[in-house]
């Protein structure tokens, strides 16, 4: 069969859609927001899929190609993956590697002080005490030494999202001219969705201000900000820290000087030493809170499941009476 030639000629000369830029992402926050923006062009890939740990992962082989092939990689920055730096270092992108945690306008904070204090007078404790006790202490100053400077936890503070969401917007449509109003567009929705959020967690976490809560690491400082939260301590300031007897001890202490009234596991952590924190305090136990995302379902409603979830989480225990 024939084609009329007014029809071939149609065809040959209706420019093909390109292809969206292949986008790699690190966490399922990042993943969400650039989810958000890229719509139905494409699909960015996330590395830390459903259940893994932003702190300790390894590249799969085909993860370690589509970063090799990436346009874009959108990433925190190596203060939360460092893998993923030395990654980037080794594989190389075709295209732009963007450390999110360095653009510029958005909220930062860093480690405090008064948590390092507390580390190395735990250790000074433990090393008066026993040899276990000692070790103990020792070990868990070296895994938090790491956990100060820049605090990478930036997407719970949803001023952070937007400014995020909008960059990748620009670096897609500098990526894919062609598609650039789409972008505009998505990342626009993407904004009006998080605002929505914001609204929603803040209503939820109204009745919680002023009423202290301890967390399992020291990663809420951008959400506690953010939304009036008060963060009494932290069992453990460090990511990948096991918190040793002097901390334990320290933390104790603060939950009776801080009237302190619910405490929070984490999920892919070990819930056993807040019961060793909680024991005869009468301070309430939370549901586990998920900073990172990493129990929820990847994809564009994931930010949004974050960040309620996180304050829905908080609200229930500490509005009890």
């Amino acid at each position: 069969m024939r084609l009329p030639i007014s029809l071939v000629t149609m065809l040959l000369s209706t420019p093909a859609l390109a292809d969206a830029p292949a986008v790699v992402t690190d966490i399922p926050p990042v993943h969400s927001l650039a989810a958000q923006v890229m719509g139905d062009l494409g699909t960015p890939v996330l590395l830390l899929d459903k259940g893994s740990d932003p702190h300790h992962f390894q590249l799969k082989p085909s993860q370690a190609r589509a970063l090799s092939d990436a346009d874009l990689v959108f990433w925190v920055g190596p203060e939360l993956t460092p893998w993923l730096e030395r990654a980037l270092d080794g594989i190389g992108p075709k295209g732009k590697a963007v450390e999110l945690i360095e653009l510029t306008g958005l909220t930062l904070h860093h480690f405090g002080e008064e948590h390092a204090h507390e580390v190395e007078h735990a250790a000074e404790e433990d090393h008066a005490g026993d040899g276990g006790g000692d070790h103990m202490a020792k070990e868990e100053h070296d895994h938090d030494h790491d956990h100060d400077g820049l605090d990478p936890h930036a997407w719970l503070d949803p001023h952070n999202a937007r400014l995020w969401a909008t960059y990748m917007a620009d670096a897609l449509a500098q990526a894919d001219p062609e598609n650039a109003a789409t972008y505009a567009a998505n990342a626009a929705a993407a904004l009006a969705g998080i605002d929505r959020t914001e609204a929603e967690v803040r209503q939820t976490l109204a009745p919680v201000s002023g009423r202290p809560i301890v967390v399992f690491h020291d990663a809420y400082t951008y959400f506690a900000e953010a939304f009036d939260v008060t963060i009494a301590g932290a069992v453990t300031v460090g990511d990948a820290a096991s918190p040793g007897a002097a901390r334990l001890r320290a933390i104790r202490q603060e939950l009776g000087d801080d009237g302190a009234v619910c405490i929070f596991p984490e999920v892919q952590h070990d819930p056993a030493y807040i019961g060793a924190v909680i024991e005869g305090s009468g301070v309430r136990l939370g549901g586990a809170l998920d900073p990172s995302g990493s129990s929820l379902q990847p994809g564009p409603g994931l930010y949004a499941d974050l960040m309620t979830g996180l304050a829905r989480t908080i609200a229930d225990c500490a509005t009890q009476e």
